[in-house]
């Protein structure tokens, strides 16, 4: 069967180094969205809650009632809201605030020039003065950076209006609230950041997405994907392999085939740029919806251990592809 391992020990190897560029681990924010980026929900946050970090980001309730328990705040990106003690949620547009229960705690998102989600610029007094009429309790104010782990100035002109919002801010809303902007690249990038907490994603999973001419922070992937093999058999010079026959056997050799597919979010890829596995060995043929060919009789191979590497090969990135990993796929601590 196949499984995924998660390494423990690069895990928190990974959040120290990120303690120690932001400045404390009480800054972490962990984020858990979309099954922990593919590593697996509850696993990762109850890893994250036995290393110390108090907060978390999810991407809806649903991921947020699984791991409420664990964390003194979560923060609920998206989707149906239901008010609870420790359950942030995003005002992700000016309609939205008349949606939201009364009494719920809700964090503003101003949208600095992402134009993804967020409130106007112009429209921050609008949006405080809804807030207290809806009589929702304010608790965060926040944005998110377009470009950071780009070799561009926009991280900076984005700040330098965030930093305009906090200050008008000040002028029409009294109360303490907590104050964030930074992802992973941004937080790996700057020399020094205010913010209360950081929104720390793909760094914690062990991969630095920034380009070279940034000072770097190596970090250590923590997911690898393994496949169990099902079936062997001898194939012979000329034969042809899986769907298509689109490999063909240039020597008699032995050829097994492991259960990993595109049904478990495995990318089918180009079977003429063949995916080579961590343990060098190229995929044969296309990948089916359950299946890989490989040329090999061993019981386990790991298929990947790196999935910025990997991505290099399907042409997208990290990020999908981890994403991608079928829930249903076993995970375990290692």
């Amino acid at each position: 069967m196949a499984f995924i391992t998660i390494n423990r020990e690069n895990f928190y190897y990974n959040l120290e180094q990120i303690a120690l560029k932001v400045g404390s681990v009480d800054k972490i924010a962990i984020v858990l969205k979309d099954n922990a980026y593919g590593h697996g929900l509850e696993l990762m946050a109850r890893l994250a809650s036995e290393f110390g970090i108090k907060h978390a980001v999810v991407r809806n309730y649903s991921e947020a009632t699984k791991i409420k328990s664990l964390f003194e705040t979560i923060l609920i990106l998206s989707g149906e809201v239901i008010p609870a003690d420790n359950f942030y949620y995003s005002i992700n547009g000016l309609d939205e605030i008349d949606t939201i229960p009364k009494e719920t705690k809700v964090e503003l998102k101003v949208d600095t020039g992402m134009h993804r989600n967020g409130i106007e610029v112009g429209q921050l007094e609008e949006a405080i003065e809804k807030i207290r009429e809806r009589k929702l309790k304010l608790v965060g104010l926040m944005t998110h950076y377009r470009s950071a782990d780009e070799l561009t100035s926009e991280l900076f002109w984005q700040k330098r209006i965030f930093q305009e919002i906090k200050q008008r801010l000040k002028r029409v809303w009294s109360t303490s609230i907590r104050i964030h902007s930074c992802n992973s690249s941004a937080s790996l990038r700057l020399n020094s950041i205010d913010d209360d907490i950081v929104r720390i994603g793909i760094s914690a999973y062990g991969y630095n997405e920034l380009l070279f001419p940034f000072d770097t922070i190596m970090l250590k992937p923590i997911l690898s994907l393994y496949a169990s093999r099902v079936s062997t058999r001898r194939v012979y010079r000329g034969e042809r392999v899986g769907y298509g026959g689109s490999y063909r056997v240039h020597r008699d050799m032995t050829i097994s085939t492991y259960d990993l597919g595109y049904g478990d979010g495995w990318c089918r890829g180009d079977s003429s740029r063949a995916y080579i596995t961590s343990e060098g060995l190229p995929i044969l043929g296309r990948v089916s919806m359950d299946l890989i060919s490989l040329e090999s009789s061993k019981d386990t191979i790991s298929i990947m251990d790196n999935a910025q590497e990997a991505s290099k090969r399907f042409g997208t990135i990290s990020y999908e592809v981890l994403t991608a990993l079928s829930i249903e796929i076993p995970r375990r601590i290692v």
